[in-house]
């Protein structure tokens, strides 16, 4: 049987943040103030796709930006084939 696997394009889902970050009007430096963090370096890794936000991050992201976390992530997929006995 094949089926269809989603899985997260860091890079994709990187760029996704930079262009909602952009439309939203909002720097860097306001998502860090946003979720209190003492560096921006998490909001830069994310934006770079190096690591992805934490599911909590995600719902306060998908808030700021008035959009749904699917809007935020890109999802890649590939088809399998599996066994099932």
């Amino acid at each position: 049987m094949k089926i269809n696997i989603p899985m997260i394009n860091m890079a994709g889902t990187g760029m996704q943040i930079v262009r909602l970050r952009k439309a939203a009007g909002l720097s860097v430096k306001d998502l860090q103030q946003i979720f209190g963090f003492s560096t921006p370096q998490a909001i830069y890794k994310w934006q770079q796709g190096a690591a992805m936000p934490t599911i909590d991050n995600l719902v306060v992201l998908s808030a700021v930006f008035g959009v749904a976390i699917d809007d935020i992530l890109v999802l890649d997929s590939f088809d399998t084939e599996i066994k099932i006995a």
